[in-house]
């Protein structure tokens, strides 16, 4: 996983702080449909904001989930707070 400056993650955080987020975990979780739409959406905008269902946290807790999410898409994990994480992943040029 790459790593990410703190002016990068302070960019990334008030970007997405009134943002909506754009993809729900739901009761199926880190599913590979759910993987490629995280990674097709961090392609097009280098970063995304994901909310986790209370039915996902059957799986763990949100910063488990979160993590694992990141690690699976290569992005790095910018903020978990409560039930909603941002992901951050350098596009290639």
């Amino acid at each position: 996983m790459s790593k990410i400056t703190a002016g990068k993650k302070r960019h990334v955080k008030r970007k997405l702080r009134e943002a909506k987020p754009t993809i729900h975990v739901g009761k199926s979780g880190a599913s590979q449909e759910l993987l490629k739409e995280i990674e097709k959406q961090l392609d097009k905008n280098e970063m995304v904001k994901v909310k986790i269902l209370q039915t996902a946290l059957a799986e763990g807790e949100a910063k488990q989930i979160a993590s694992r999410i990141a690690e699976q898409t290569e992005a790095v994990l910018v903020e978990v707070r409560g039930h909603t994480f941002m992901l951050y992943k350098h596009r290639k040029k």
